[in-house]
């Protein structure tokens, strides 16, 4: 078996998240180099959390975030993260982000980071898939269909594999509508930091979820539906490498008001349930 190295785009990614520490508990983030137009949520999501996670103790790990989209954030300028120190317990610790452009709020995020201990245990048994050779390439699929707006570029560190929706692929589900499978991982061995793995799987956990809300909906693709992330949590359940494959099963259990709600649960290869993801997001239909 060949050894996977890191590529270039790999090494890029791993250099966005490393923060520049301007002052105490306040850092800046640098812009990938991209034609887009929105900054991508997941590196915002991403550059908090590393944000966050230096300004606690030494032991503590997190386990759940909560964040919100407030503007769209602007590439042309750095991102400053200003970080608050809200509770340091003996297991648990709570920090709030605000990220800023132009002076202004433009993301906000609140985690908690818990001491490693036992307890007690269970998971959901994951489903049964396609492995991830089978799979489609996602980023071609959308060069091919001509929806590439920078993504295939500013994606290039991420190896996702599309399974297939509630629309192509995926066997009906009565009780679940609107569905996406997706196996994903860093294109590339990452280093044994964990924090490493935390961060860019938080990057790569924006990548399709809002989408699964348009799965029962074939007719109202990305190019007829005006989408924008509200709001994204993570709850972090048990290690893992974010540069071997993981699926990401999703689905969305409602849609109305021009909002849809989508919710992912991640299983490693040999069927460990890792993290838990749910995002709301704008999916108004163009006029």
């Amino acid at each position: 078996m060949t050894e996977r190295t890191m590529g270039e785009a790999t090494r890029k990614l791993v250099a966005l998240l490393d923060l520049e520490q301007l002052d105490t508990d306040l850092f800046r983030g640098t812009q990938p180099e991209t034609i887009r137009q929105r900054v991508y949520g997941g590196q915002v999501a991403a550059q908090a959390l590393i944000a966050a996670s230096r300004t606690v103790p030494e032991g503590f790990q997190v386990h759940s975030l909560h964040s919100y989209f407030l503007l769209a954030g602007d590439y042309n300028v750095p991102i400053i993260y200003d970080v608050e120190r809200i509770r340091d317990g003996k297991s648990f610790a709570t920090r709030r982000v605000l990220a800023r452009q132009h002076g202004r709020p433009i993301y906000y995020q609140s985690l908690s980071f818990q001491k490693s201990e036992e307890g007690l245990e269970h998971q959901d048994v994951m489903p049964e898939v396609k492995p991830p050779e089978d799979g489609l390439d996602m980023i071609q699929l959308i060069v091919d269909r001509g929806h590439d707006d920078g993504l295939s570029t500013e994606w290039a560190a991420l190896d996702v594999r599309w399974l297939g929706n509630s629309a192509y692929g995926l066997e009906p589900d009565p009780m679940h509508p609107s569905r996406t499978q997706v196996w994903i991982r860093v294109d590339g061995r990452l280093s044994d930091d964990p924090m490493e793995h935390l961060a860019t799987f938080t990057y790569a956990s924006d990548v399709s979820l809002l989408g699964a809300t348009l799965s029962a909906h074939p007719d109202n693709g990305p190019d007829k539906v005006q989408m924008a992330s509200l709001d994204h949590t993570i709850w972090f359940h048990r290690p893992f490498r974010a540069d071997e494959w993981w699926l990401y099963d999703q689905q969305s259990p409602s849609a109305s008001g021009g909002r849809g709600l989508a919710l992912g649960r991640i299983f490693t290869q040999d069927g460990t349930l890792v993290a838990t993801v749910a995002q709301e997001g704008l999916i108004r239909p163009q006029k």
